[in-house]
């Protein structure tokens, strides 16, 4: 599924739709991570507060981690409605996109891919790179925390 979100806040989010995130995941180490994972999803960091594109693919077991990718972290997503919700923080329900997985714990890897501006209207005076956020899900029967596969540079937001 590809998509276009509106990450305001420079974040967006995947989680169940039974669920709503707290922001109990915000750490020093998330912004690190560029990941704040807790029990209801996750929030992506992003490099811009801005539309940004993303990708979200279900797939049987781990991929390989994107040759081009600048950075690359996993965390668990659980999805116990099978429903996963993508939004940004400032989105209306009428604005969230829906993706169906069957019920049950995935691992979420986000990747980071270097990218040019979205087709759709952005926010030219925004600091920071364009990223396309790709984001692969797959089954896992037990948890596991987050994991950096590809640490990015320190300094990436403008």
């Amino acid at each position: 599924m590809l998509l276009v979100v509106h990450a305001d806040q420079r974040q967006f989010s995947l989680r169940d739709s039974a669920s709503h995130l707290t922001g109990s995941g915000w750490t020093p180490a998330a912004l690190d991570h560029r990941i704040a994972s807790e029990p209801g999803g996750i929030a992506i960091v992003t490099a811009r507060s801005d539309v940004v594109e993303s990708s979200v693919t279900l797939v049987p077991s781990p991929p390989a981690v994107i040759a081009e990718a600048e950075h690359v972290v996993e965390a668990d997503l659980p999805v116990p409605s099978g429903r996963v919700v993508i939004s940004g923080p400032s989105d209306y329900p009428s604005q969230e996109k829906f993706f169906s997985v069957v019920a049950g714990l995935y691992r979420a890897r986000v990747s980071y891919v270097p990218a040019g501006p979205p087709s759709v209207t952005w926010n030219e005076h925004e600091f920071g790179e364009h990223y396309r956020y790709v984001v692969e899900l797959w089954p896992v029967t037990d948890p596991s925390g987050v994991s950096v596969l590809r640490q990015g540079a320190s300094v990436w937001d403008g």
